[in-house]
């Protein structure tokens, strides 16, 4: 009688096909798993410059100062009401400061 030494017509052995099938199965884990980090990763960066784009900060004009006429106005129309009574000194004062913006 004869003795199969595991390589004979019948292929290659049971050991064999499973090694080979757990190298197959685990280079396309890999794969897979690597080719879902970069979508993930692609998604990410598109949701950044998306939310970016959507809420870019649009600077905000600077407070330009009061024109001088407008200030010279104001600040006349005060000193009639301090004059005339309307007005204490200290309110006279505080409101002079507000408008000079000190």
């Amino acid at each position: 009688m004869r003795r199969l030494s595991g390589r004979g017509r019948r292929g290659p052995g049971l050991l064999a096909t499973v090694a080979r099938t757990a190298v197959i199965a685990g280079t396309a884990s890999s794969v897979a798993g690597r080719v879902t980090a970069r979508q993930q990763s692609a998604a990410r960066q598109e949701e950044e410059l998306e939310f970016l784009r959507r809420n870019a900060a649009v600077p905000a004009p600077l407070a330009a100062p009061p024109p001088q006429d407008d200030v010279l106005d104001r600040l006349t129309r005060l000193g009639e009401l301090r004059a005339a009574g309307v007005l204490t000194e200290d309110e006279f004062t505080a409101q002079k400061a507000r408008i000079l913006g000190a």
